[in-house]
């Protein structure tokens, strides 16, 4: 019961995230800040030994850190690193390759989609301002989107699932 919980507070701020991300192209610090305390809680209601959550820990510290570089070289926002650190934090090293697959497959997708509908799909101001702002050429890609498709298809390798 707890788990099913823990992955509902999960899949929410991942959702929660992306949504903002959609609206106004920014990820809140407390989503990511929420994401990465829950998992101690879950983690330990689970059974996972401290040793591993400690584990999982670290490796989310270890991917903010390169996060930070992709931030510093424009790659990647800041928003976005510290979501990317956070579900790392619930992935852990074993699950992570899943989680960063499809959060770039997504991420790609999203991108062309985006092109094409830039390239397609006239401003207008019967759309919503999110709308329009997405639709800018100079306007940013939502990759909170991507992650929380990432971390959505990566919940069946979490190590307590």
């Amino acid at each position: 019961m707890l788990s099913m919980l823990a992955l509902a507070v999960f899949a929410s701020l991942l959702l929660y995230a992306a949504c903002s991300d959609i609206a106004r192209m920014i990820i809140p610090n407390w989503v990511s800040i929420a994401l990465g305390a829950a998992f101690p809680p879950a983690a330990l209601a689970a059974g996972l030994p401290l040793g591993e959550i400690g584990m999982h820990l670290l490796f989310g510290a270890a991917v903010l850190a390169v996060g930070f570089f992709l931030f510093a070289a424009n790659i990647f926002g800041g928003g976005d690193a510290k979501l990317l650190a956070a579900t790392a934090v619930w992935t852990g090293f074993a699950a992570f390759w899943p989680f960063l697959f499809w959060t770039a497959t997504a991420g790609g997708v999203l991108a062309l989609a985006l092109l094409a509908a830039r390239q397609f799909v006239k401003q207008a101001e019967t759309h919503p301002p999110f709308v329009n702002h997405l639709l800018q050429k100079q306007s940013g890609i939502p990759y909170g989107v991507a992650i929380m498709c990432g971390g959505l298809m990566a919940i069946p390798s979490l190590p307590f699932v």
